[in-house]
């Protein structure tokens, strides 16, 4: 009896949400590294006749994504994180001068979804009584523990994930054959993709397919349109 019990509680609670903020920095970091430097490595092999401007290019392309990626989440999730302590700040100020307006508005919030009116009042009386901001903080703003941001984690995940993602066609061009190297490019490319795809769809409880025919669509065209400007140039390096 209490491992069905036990076995029940795990099903119930065995949900992805904790995840979604490193998750989501991490596959934007590999997504945009697999994309940002393939794209940059057809487009030059496209024009290229030798290896080497294919390797500049995409070492340069490399360390240049990975710092902007991590500084740019870490500026845009710290704006995040400002707004909701200024919104949380503007909370403790609404409670201390007008305590039974907020009480009210509470209570509206829980009668909109479903309560009765005389039940909603209850509940926030007592929510109000444990912790007033907490509840407010939760029901009013919609923030919570899983919601709120990390500036450093989201900028490391995005950071490190791009670096990941952007080795790998990096790989490609420093070792396959120079002849057809941005088919290689394309291909091996798209098989990185669909691997980051699976991954982040497993590890997020989503479907593996969606993810997957998102991944490779976007991947394409990203690319396709890279490797035309490489031949529409057409100059050789």
């Amino acid at each position: 009896m209490e491992s069905n019990l036990e076995e029940s509680e795990n099903y119930l609670h065995n949900h992805y949400i904790h995840r979604s903020n490193w998750l989501r920095a991490a596959v934007l970091g590999a997504n945009d590294g697999i994309l940002s430097t393939a794209s940059i490595a057809i487009g030059v092999a496209a024009a290229s006749t030798t290896r080497d401007p294919i390797i500049l290019a995409t070492l340069a392309g490399l360390v240049a994504g990975a710092l902007s990626m991590a500084a740019g989440e870490y500026v845009s999730v710290s704006s995040q994180t400002d707004i909701e302590s200024a919104d949380i700040e503007r909370e403790k100020i609404e409670l201390q001068e007008s305590p039974k307006l907020e009480l009210q508005f509470l209570a509206k919030i829980y009668e909109e979804r479903g309560l009765s009116k005389e039940t909603a009042l209850t509940v926030a009386k007592e929510l109000t009584e444990h912790d007033a901001l907490a509840a407010h903080v939760r029901d009013e703003l919609g923030i919570n523990e899983i919601s709120q941001a990390n500036p450093i984690q989201a900028a490391l995940a995005s950071g490190a994930a791009f670096m990941v993602g952007g080795a790998l066609p990096m790989v490609v061009a420093l070792f396959l054959p120079l002849t057809h190297m941005e088919y290689y490019l394309y291909g091996f490319s798209i098989l990185f993709l669909i691997t980051l795809g699976t991954v982040a769809a497993k590890a997020g409880g989503s479907s593996i397919f969606k993810a997957i025919a998102r991944i490779t669509f976007w991947g394409t065209v990203a690319m396709g349109l890279t490797a035309l400007v490489g031949y529409l140039f057409g100059v050789n390096l």
